[in-house]
């Protein structure tokens, strides 16, 4: 972990200032999270998890909820939810989206994760999407959070790369398809975009994506031993492939063939 706090600052800052260029149209510049795929896969696995928690009293916390991705589907699923950003821009959008739940099932914090004060054991389920890999320390942030989980909770992060994600394929075949397949995204992305007339900025993610890199990938094997410390009474890593374009990328069904899933989730219960 960065042992430097002026590293730290500048992680923090650096995802306050992508999230406020990105805010506006977040949920189009991402298919990896927003396309049809991902949003059912979102879906279902929240529900498997929801029946997973005995004596569910249906409190959530979604943490780094940005625009409301899990935050909506928690709500139509009868949570009580209570969804933390650090980016001030992406709280408005999330009032503005969910402002009928305000009165009553939603309470929106604009707050980085570090600072963050519940009451232990105050919630049945937190969610962590596409979150991990922007924080500095992320190991101490899912420490102090798993604090807030009551027992029997479950703890959702999803949306990590997996190991497989910077490891060369085991044969040239795979790794030549994966090479071919990770750069066609983006190129069918920018087609996308264009044809749609969407203008995207140049966003540098250097800092704001620090563990996203293979140089200082996100550790696994860290986030076990996290929820073994913890005292969690189990918790698995499952690996997937991600469709990570607006329209088919061609290349999917071969990659899915031959080449090792990019993604990852987790589930815990305490």
């Amino acid at each position: 972990m960065p042992k430097d706090s002026n590293l730290k600052d500048q992680i923090h800052q650096a995802n306050v200032i992508v999230h406020r260029f990105e805010a506006p149209y977040y949920e189009m510049l991402h298919p990896e999270v927003y396309s049809r795929q991902e949003q059912k896969r979102i879906t279902a696995k929240l529900k498997a998890i929801d029946q997973q928690i005995s004596g569910n009293q249906k409190n959530a916390l979604d943490v780094g909820a940005g625009t409301g991705n899990l935050t909506g589907k928690l709500l139509q699923m009868g949570y009580n939810v209570t969804a933390t950003d650090i980016s001030p821009e992406m709280c408005t959008i999330l009032k503005k989206k969910f402002n009928r739940y305000l009165s009553n099932k939603l309470s929106v914090i604009n707050s980085p994760i570090e600072e963050l004060s519940f009451d232990q054991g105050k919630f049945d389920l937190i969610t962590f999407y596409s979150v991990l890999h922007h924080l500095p320390d992320y190991p101490s942030a899912l420490r102090t959070v798993c604090g807030f989980l009551r027992r029997d909770g479950v703890v959702y992060i999803d949306h990590e790369a997996s190991p497989s994600y910077w490891k060369n394929e085991p044969s040239g075949l795979a790794s030549l398809v994966k090479g071919i397949y990770f750069h066609s995204n983006p190129v069918i992305n920018s087609l996308y975009f264009q044809l749609i007339g969407l203008r995207v900025p140049t966003i540098d993610y250097t800092l704001s994506d620090y563990w996203h890199k293979k140089e200082h990938a996100l550790n696994h094997q860290t986030i076990a031993e996290v929820f073994n410390k913890e005292g969690f009474e189990f918790s698995k890593r499952t690996d997937y492939y991600q469709h990570a374009t607006w329209t088919p990328n061609p290349l999917f069904p071969i990659y899915r063939l031959l080449c090792q899933p990019e993604m990852s989730n987790w589930i815990a219960k305490k």
